[in-house]
């Protein structure tokens, strides 16, 4: 199950996707994002799929990765279907007791459990194809307005880039301990709830220290080299808009204005 932890990961490539700049990745997952919410039918969930398609294909990430992410939050959206689909009032399909599927409640199960997907997938194609300095640099971007508000945007950016990469290290951490505890006779699978809860005591008090200190040495490394923000550095690959950046901003506005549009309109 750890191992199908996709978060956080970054598979280096030199795909269209992955030379994209990451301010443009970053306004087209946002575009994508809405474009989910406001999707409501058949034809405007249809758009959005081979929006997905089409993202996945040009970044060359595999359907098999994709599908892996998804298993950690497999029971949070089966348990999203569930719920919709016998309490959301309707007319009746079947019904089961005092448990009832209606016509609407079929229709928003399977609605609910395709956005949270195609949300999911869509999500951590941003994360598969954008190395962790452009992400924090794309991100400190974009927020730069912020500046003259005196919000340390910088130092905002970099913690949020930091905090999305730690689970893949944390992860990995994790896998290390259990391995080890396993070689000295410790049993994470059988016994009941309260056997398992209790054989992870051995797996989280080394985690929490692991990750304490990782935390420790970033912060000694950062004062050791008197790291004070990021005015006045230098950058190794510095950020510039390209005309394939424009043309899929063109191309993600159109397409989330499209379903809005669709949306509004009943189709």
């Amino acid at each position: 199950m750890l191992k199908d932890i996709t978060l956080g990961q970054y598979f280096p490539g030199n795909t269209v996707a992955h030379r994209l700049d990451p301010r443009t990745k970053l306004l087209l997952t946002l575009f994508y994002i809405v474009g989910l919410f406001a999707a409501d039918s058949v034809l405007t969930y249809g758009i959005m799929i081979l929006v997905f398609v089409g993202c996945a294909r040009i970044s060359r990430v595999g359907a098999r990765a994709l599908v892996r992410g998804l298993k950690p939050v497999l029971l949070i959206i089966l348990f999203t279907g569930v719920l919709n689909l016998f309490f959301t009032p309707g007319d009746d399909l079947f019904r089961f007791g005092v448990l009832h599927v209606s016509r609407e409640g079929l229709a928003m199960a399977v609605r609910m459990v395709l956005r949270i997907m195609l949300l999911i997938m869509g999500t951590f194609l941003l994360t598969y194809t954008t190395s962790p300095i452009r992400l924090t640099d794309g991100l400190e971007r974009l927020m730069g307005g912020l500046k003259k508000l005196r919000v340390p945007v910088h130092e905002l950016a970099m913690m949020m880039s930091i905090a999305l990469r730690f689970i893949p290290t944390l992860i990995e951490e994790t896998d290390k301990i259990m391995s080890a505890q396993k070689a000295r006779g410790a049993d994470f699978e059988s016994g009941n709830l309260f056997h398992k809860a209790k054989a992870l005591i051995p797996i989280l008090v080394p985690l929490f220290i692991s990750a304490f200190r990782r935390a420790d040495e970033l912060a000694v490394a950062m004062e050791c080299r008197c790291y004070h923000g990021g005015e006045g550095r230098t950058k190794l690959n510095p950020l510039k808009y390209a005309a394939r950046d424009v043309l899929a901003l063109v191309f993600g506005g159109v397409v989330t204005a499209g379903v809005i549009v669709l949306g509004r309109i009943g189709f």
